[in-house]
């Protein structure tokens, strides 16, 4: 394994999942992508209408998610391991499954969220999807469970 795709929602579980993927990569010589992929929100109202940010706003959207990658990638930088990011917009679990097929990686690292079946029914889980739609193996960590 030489290519590591760690995908990243600026979370703790995302963080959890890049300190798993830092050590599998110093073990295995391996480099790591860090993907972050936004969606760009688009209303819809009951009669049909849509309203769709402006160019501006989501100009704006892209550079604060740049930036927030910049940072992740800025605080995690280590001498041993080669950490690049690259940011998407579109479907979170397409862009990365796209993604781990044009980089080459050998496997995907993802966090898990500790939701509720109710929650995950409701919500999803990019972490699913992934996992369902990858042609590489997927690494899951999960995230801290909430107090009950």
């Amino acid at each position: 394994m030489k290519t590591l795709l760690l995908a990243h929602d600026f979370d703790e579980t995302s963080e959890l999942a890049l300190d798993t993927a830092i050590e599998l990569a110093r073990k295995l010589s391996a480099k790591i992508v860090v993907a972050h992929v936004y969606s760009v929100p688009v209303y819809s109202f009951p009669e049909g209408s849509s309203l769709i940010p402006s160019a501006e706003d989501a100009a704006r959207l892209a550079e604060a998610a740049q930036r927030s990658l910049d940072q992740v990638i800025e605080r995690r930088a280590t001498p041993d391991v080669e950490i690049s990011g690259v940011l998407r917009a579109g479907v979170p679990d397409e862009e990365i499954c796209r993604l781990a097929g044009e980089i080459g990686a050998d496997m995907i690292v993802i966090g898990t969220h500790a939701r509720g079946a109710v929650a995950r029914a409701l919500l999803g889980s990019v972490a699913q999807r992934v996992v369902r739609s990858a042609t590489v193996p997927v690494l899951t960590i999960r995230g801290p469970q909430p107090e009950s």
